[in-house]
């Protein structure tokens, strides 16, 4: 039998399995760096299929993590992990979030090594409990206050282990090395950075990524050639003050809460760059404490973008100055950390072709799409990055599917047919690989 005939009969078997799987992610969701039980689950599975798994420090470059919970709100989900089922011993060496998952299977001395990335966390949105919505209706809507798989990244982590499962069938037959990356903290684009700089894809050839759903939602749509990731940084900047009566001794206080307002109005007014977009938002801002206290602290969440990773770094290297101008303005003190980031970057083009041409070799999709502009930020772009400039080519497909509300969104479910399609084109893709058809 074909070896593209084989994959098609190995995902048809394990149509139930995915679906199974998906959905017992849906209903225990974790969100970024508290991700023990999924990530336990994964490792277990990967280790018993055959694959050289690693995780927590060998995995995870800690001082590279963004945007990690508090001490007390990891060492909960450890323990709600395990409470769940979590096999111990995993749980344990990813303690303080290091949830990224590392795992290799070696086929021969020669040929490649194909990387492929699927992300593991959750959203921070409460799921609707409501008779129309599909996971509540049939009991695996989401178990966990204030996360939910909003966004398929459940979908990808069981998509992942299906091509793992079908990887490990083919082993006879492939030739090289396949690395499977299972990334913590992709909302936020917290996550990949610190796999990154972990060395985790420095010897990778080729790395593929994908995304249900979308710019395509509709089941049987596909994007191959997916450009213009938006660099990204977020961060939190936090303005410390003195309070004072702001009526019998205003002169005495020092107000964090104007700081922050001036440097919100100002970073709005950083000019935009000539070589391509460039984005800042104040998404939010906390300060004060009562009506007639000069306010002591205050809290400015925000974020830059750029077409570039170069563009990027202006406007981040322009907002960190206006924030420190801010503070030394009103003679308060600011304590700027960065929570979040991404690189820039669009699909190399040979590889894109590659993909595409598979796809449309594949007779299943209703619709092979050319070029798809991102428009947006996803931290794959790290992934990315590291193996195009290593001389390696990497890629990110969108796969269509059908869905119940926006990404993000508490109404969000999808069409449970993606998965096989997604199983199919990254198996087929990572094996044509593996046997030398580049």
């Amino acid at each position: 039998m074909e070896i593209k005939q084989k994959i098609a009969v190995l995902v048809d078997g394990m149509r139930n399995k995915i679906v199974e799987r998906r959905r017992d992610f849906h209903q225990h969701p974790e969100t970024g760096w508290t991700e023990f039980r999924t990530a336990a689950f994964v490792a277990e599975t990967l280790s018993v299929l055959g694959y050289d798994v690693k995780t927590g420090t060998d995995a995870v470059k800690e001082s590279a993590m963004m945007g990690v919970p508090t001490a007390e709100i990891l060492k909960a989900a450890q323990e709600r992990a395990l409470t769940e089922g979590a096999v111990r011993g995993w749980v344990e060496k990813m303690t303080g979030g290091r949830t990224g998952i590392v795992a290799v299977m070696r086929f021969s001395d020669t040929g490649p090594m194909v990387g492929l990335r699927f992300d593991m966390d959750a959203n921070d949105v409460s799921e609707c409990h409501e008779a129309t919505h599909r996971p509540y209706k049939d009991g695996f809507s989401s178990e966990h206050a204030n996360a939910m798989h909003a966004c398929g990244h459940d979908g990808h982590t069981a998509v992942g282990l299906a091509v793992a499962e079908i990887l490990a069938e083919l082993k006879d037959e492939l030739h090289g090395s396949v690395k499977l990356i299972f990334q913590p903290a992709e909302e936020g684009v917290r996550g990949a950075r610190a796999m990154v700089e972990n060395g985790d894809v420095d010897d990778v050839d080729y790395m593929l990524g994908a995304h249900l759903g979308f710019k395509m939602q509709k089941t049987g749509r596909i994007a191959c050639n997916v450009t213009g990731f938006l660099a990204t940084s977020k961060y939190d900047a936090y303005f410390t003050g003195v309070p004072a009566h702001a009526g019998a001794a205003p002169e005495k206080g020092r107000n964090a809460l104007l700081a922050a307002a001036c440097a919100a109005l100002n970073l709005h007014a950083i000019s935009r760059h000539s070589a391509g977009a460039s984005r800042i938002n104040v998404g939010r801002l906390d300060a004060g404490s009562g009506r007639n206290v000069i306010g002591d602290k205050a809290l400015l969440r925000l974020e830059t973008r750029g077409a570039t990773s170069k563009i990027n770094v202006y406007m981040e290297e322009e907002a960190l100055r206006i924030l420190k101008a801010a503070a030394l303005m009103y003679d308060v003190e600011v304590d700027i950390k960065k929570t979040g980031g991404a690189a820039g970057g669009s699909n190399s083009p040979e590889l894109a072709q590659y993909l595409q041409d598979e796809a449309e070799s594949l007779g299943i999709f209703d619709e092979v799409i050319g070029t798809c502009d991102f428009g947006a930020s996803e931290d794959f772009s790290y992934f990315m990055e590291r193996v195009q400039q290593n001389g390696g080519e990497a890629a990110y497909m969108m796969i269509g599917a059908g869905l119940a509300a926006g990404h993000h969104d508490s109404h969000f479910d999808f069409d449970e047919e993606a998965l096989l399609y997604a199983a199919r084109i990254l198996t087929v893709s990572a094996v044509g690989l593996l046997v030398g058809k580049r």
